[in-house]
């Protein structure tokens, strides 16, 4: 349920959040202020309300987590999200991250493998003024019928760079994704210079949980 008190104390921590964000290295004002605005502990039952922004995942039932809050400054900041971007978002998970696209100014297409969690998402981001594009589905084939995107980021460690959501990016669109299939993957930003070229490079290691559906984990 959505707590609707986002207290002087609640913005304090934003803003303490968003210096501590700054010092590790993130450096888009843009992405900074989104995170500085979305209200994270709407998304935590108020007993766990001092760890909302602390910067550290933690679990939302289903086998799955809100990201750390440097791991969604990281994938936003590496997206170069535009006003107007078209971006699909593969693993809504809480819907924190769609809301910091939202932010952005993203035409923001979020899909969830999990149908609890997708039906959780939407009636949570709804009540908070958040009315985007949400799907229940298998993300790792990414969203065809909504193609083509400015920009795909997905939320969860693939085993490797599905060929599909290549295929959906604009000209010049951007794919963040990691990738590996242990405890940890690396983040990579491929970029679509043509339709049968794409730029990569490698970032920092990352922990997410496993990317779920026929091009990820499927159980």
């Amino acid at each position: 349920m959505v707590k609707q008190e986002d207290s002087y104390k609640h913005r304090g921590m934003r803003k303490m959040l968003v210096r501590e964000l700054k010092v590790k290295g993130i450096k888009d004002e843009r992405v900074l202020a989104a995170i500085g605005k979305v209200p994270r502990h709407f998304f935590f039952d108020p007993i766990f309300d001092q760890h909302a922004y602390e910067d550290k995942a933690f679990p939302i039932g289903e086998g799955q987590t809100i990201s750390q809050p440097y791991t969604v400054a990281v994938q936003s900041e590496l997206l170069e999200v535009k006003l107007g971007s078209k971006i699909l978002e593969i693993g809504t998970g809480s819907g924190y991250q769609a809301c910091i696209l939202a932010e952005l100014g993203a035409e923001v297409h979020t899909i969830e493998y999990i149908k609890k969690l997708h039906l959780q998402s939407k009636k949570m981001l709804n009540k908070m003024g958040y009315h985007l594009n949400f799907y229940h589905g298998d993300g790792s084939m990414g969203l065809p019928e909504q193609a083509p995107y400015d920009g795909i980021i997905v939320t969860a460690g693939a085993p490797s760079i599905p060929n599909e959501l290549i295929k959906q990016l604009k000209i010049n669109g951007i794919l963040i994704i990691p990738v590996g299939k242990g405890k940890s993957q690396t983040m990579i930003k491929l970029v679509k210079t043509s339709d049968s070229k794409v730029t990569r490079k490698e970032y920092k290691q990352f922990s997410f949980v496993p990317l779920r559906g026929e091009k990820g984990i499927d159980q």
